[in-house]
């Protein structure tokens, strides 16, 4: 599976982690010992949520957005060609933008 075959449904958002192997001190962290990063990339957009009257919403994020999103959303998915993960997530999980 590749990204490219992942097209986001709603308004699910396709989110790659951004990755850090340091602390801000330099010191690098075994595996282990690392938190997961709770800050990454918009890879791809759903269309977004319809409400009751069948009305569209549009998105709030865009592709090329870097977003803040709580630890635990999203479901984890790996891609079997280079090993990479990215998070499908409701766009009401991200908590913001940033600048």
């Amino acid at each position: 599976m590749t990204v490219k075959n992942i097209q986001p449904l709603g308004n699910r958002v396709l989110v790659k982690r951004s990755l850090t192997k340091t602390t801000k001190g330099g010191i690098i962290l075994p595996d282990s010992a690392k938190e997961k990063p709770k800050q990454g990339e918009v890879v791809a957009v759903g269309p977004g949520k319809m409400d009751d009257k069948g009305v569209l919403s549009p998105m709030n994020v865009r592709v090329g957005d870097l977003v803040l999103f709580s630890p635990y959303g999203g479901s984890e998915v790996k891609t079997d060609s280079r090993d990479e993960e990215y998070l499908i997530m409701s766009e009401d999980e991200i908590l913001g933008v940033l600048a």
